[in-house]
């Protein structure tokens, strides 16, 4: 509610099916925490959102994924320095093969 605009105690506690004195303790609640600023206004108190204390929240949460996807990121560059290494393995194996092949045939045609 709070998100749209600022809102009085009482205007609150309309909108929710519970006792005043329930909003009234989630609202203390949501001030200790400082998600809450509230503002005398005459005989109400007027409560606005305050954001700043959700910027904690949200770097730890984006710290979280950058480091999940740098963790990602280094396997997969190192599955794909895996690859390349089989690859080139393969490629050298297979040229070995070749050549010990074509020495056989040379053998076999200069003795047979």
């Amino acid at each position: 509610m709070l998100w749209d605009a600022p809102r009085s105690a009482g205007a609150i506690a309309g909108a929710f099916s519970v006792t005043r004195p329930a909003i009234s303790r989630h609202l203390r609640v949501l001030r200790e925490a400082g998600l809450v600023v509230d503002k005398a206004q005459g005989r109400e108190r007027v409560y606005r959102l305050e954001l700043g204390p959700l910027a904690a929240i949200e770097e730890f949460i984006a710290e979280l994924r950058r480091d999940r996807a740098s963790k990602w990121e280094r396997r997969f560059m190192a599955l794909e320095t895996e690859v390349h290494r089989v690859k080139r393995d393969s490629k050298k194996r297979a040229e070995v093969t070749r050549v010990v092949d074509q020495q056989r045939e040379r053998k076999k045609e200069k003795t047979g």
